[in-house]
């Protein structure tokens, strides 16, 4: 099974969703939903201080040992050189034993290097994809070929928008 993570803000406090899936199926199994109190603030480069508390509560209520992947709506490295971000401080909060694939809207370019850039549907504009415990271009195909029509997959925008209901 297959699990998205997401997480929305306001002020202080964070709403945390997580999604369970199949690949090749657009079907929510299972949806988890954790609302925070007193998130910490945003700091330019360590979003994941902010984040990783709020994903970790939703794992309290996942068996992580039948994930087969994470996806977070992110990064998983800051930069060129490896520099961790989002869903590699994930990865090794797991124990380095759950692949993370990152899925982002928009693109870091201290990232260039790591990131695939993936254009679904018709769109111009491209997800930028990005992965470790999994290779990069395994993971760039397992989401180029997610299902939906459109730029983003179906199971991520069900997600965005229960995140942001």
């Amino acid at each position: 099974m297959i699990l998205a993570l997401d997480t929305y803000y306001t002020e202080n406090k964070a709403k945390s969703v997580g999604v369970l899936f199949n690949w090749g199926e657009s079907e929510i199994i299972k949806t988890v939903i954790k609302k925070i109190e007193n998130v910490a603030n945003y700091v330019s480069g360590e979003f994941y201080r902010r984040e990783l508390p709020c994903i970790n509560e939703v794992l309290t209520e996942i068996k992580i040992d039948e994930i087969e992947t994470i996806i977070v709506d992110g990064h998983v490295y800051v930069g060129n050189d490896l520099s961790l971000g989002l869903g590699g401080y994930l990865y090794m909060d797991l124990k380095q034993k759950t692949p993370i694939i990152g899925v982002a809207k928009n693109s870091f370019s201290k990232n260039n290097e790591v990131t695939n850039k993936v254009f679904r549907g018709n769109s111009k504009k491209p997800l930028y994809v990005s992965s470790i415990g999994m290779d990069i271009d395994k993971a760039t195909d397992l989401v180029k070929n997610m299902k939906g029509d459109y730029r983003i997959p179906t199971v991520l925008k069900e997600l965005d928008k229960i995140t942001r209901e």
